[in-house]
C-alpha cells in the first residue's frame, strides 16, 4: 500500500511528520489533483478563479435568471417562495457545518499529501465537509423545486464546484460529497415548513401596490398565449382596468 508523508497538529500549522496510508479518498484525490500538474498554468488559474469565486457567482446569478422567469407564472407566489428558500437553506447548511467542522477536525489535504498541486492560498480552516459544494448543491436543489430546469443547471454547476475543489487540492472528494448530501439534506428536509412560512408572505407581496411586481410580473402574465386565468384574478383584472366592457370579450367571440 502506498504511503505519503503527512503532519497533524492545528489546521493552520504543519505539525510533526508522520505516515498515513492512501485509501480510495485520497488516490481519487490525487487522480483528480494529478490533472492540475499536467495543465497549463492557465488552465489552472482559471480552474482556481472559477472554483473559488466564479462558480458561486454564476450560481447568483442564476436564482435572478430563475427568479425573472418563476414571476410570470400562474403560480408564481409558490415559486418565487419556493426561490427565496434556495439562498434561505445555503445560509442554513453552512451553520449546520460550523459544527460539523469543529467536531471532525480533518486536516486539509495539502498538510497531509506535500505532493499536491494547490492552486488556493489562506485555507487554514478544517476541510469537512465543504462550504463551497454545501452552498452550491442547497443553492441547485433549491432551484430545482422552484423551477426543474434552473434546478438542473444549478446542480450541474454545484457538481463542477466539487470537482474544481478537488483539482485544487483544497478538498478531498469525501470533503465535497459530504457537502453535497448536507446541502440537499438541509433544503429538502426543511422546504415544507419552509414553503408553509414564505408562501403566505409572497401572497402578501403579490398583492401590494409597490412591491407587487417582485413576486407576480401580472403584465407579463396577461400576455401569456393559452394561459388559464382564474376567476378572482380575472374579476381583479377587469376591476383594474376602468370602462372596460364585461360584454367585450362576448363580442369578440
Amino acid at each position: 500500500m502506498l504511503e505519503a508523508e503527512t503532519s497533524r497538529g492545528t489546521p493552520g500549522a504543519p505539525g510533526t511528520v508522520g505516515t498515513v496510508g492512501m485509501g480510495p479518498d485520497a488516490d481519487l484525490l490525487h487522480g483528480i489533483n494529478g490533472l492540475a500538474k499536467d495543465a497549463p498554468d492557465w488552465v489552472d488559474s482559471v480552474v482556481g478563479f472559477v472554483g473559488e469565486w466564479g462558480l458561486p457567482l454564476a450560481m447568483v446569478l442564476l436564482v435572478l435568471w430563475c427568479w425573472t422567469t418563476v414571476r410570470r407564472r400562474p403560480d408564481a407566489e409558490t415559486s418565487v417562495a419556493a426561490l427565496v428558500w434556495a439562498p434561505l437553506a445555503a445560509g442554513i447548511a453552512l451553520l449546520v457545518n460550523i459544527p460539523i467542522r469543529e467536531f471532525v477536525e480533518r486536516r486539509r489535504p495539502f498538510y497531509e499529501y506535500n505532493d499536491l498541486e494547490v492552486l488556493a492560498d489562506g485555507k487554514t480552516d478544517f476541510s469537512f465537509v465543504s462550504d463551497h459544494a454545501t452552498l452550491a448543491m442547497a443553492l441547485g436543489v433549491g432551484l430545482f423545486v422552484a423551477h426543474r430546469k434552473f434546478g438542473l443547471i444549478g446542480i450541474g454547476l454545484a457538481l463542477l464546484e466539487g470537482f474544481c475543489r478537488v483539482y485544487m487540492g483544497v478538498h478531498y472528494p469525501t470533503d465535497v460529497i459530504g457537502g453535497f448530501a448536507l446541502g440537499t439534506a438541509v433544503t429538502l428536509l426543511l422546504a415544507p415548513v419552509a414553503m408553509a412560512l414564505l408562501t403566505p408572505l409572497t401572497r402578501a407581496v403579490a398583492r401590494s401596490g409597490r412591491w407587487g411586481r417582485l413576486v407576480s410580473a401580472r403584465g407579463a402574465r396577461r400576455t401569456v398565449p393559452g394561459a388559464v386565468e382564474l376567476p378572482e384574478p380575472q374579476q381583479g383584472r377587469d376591476a383594474e382596468e376602468p370602462g372596460r366592457d364585461p360584454a367585450r370579450k362576448d363580442l369578440a367571440a
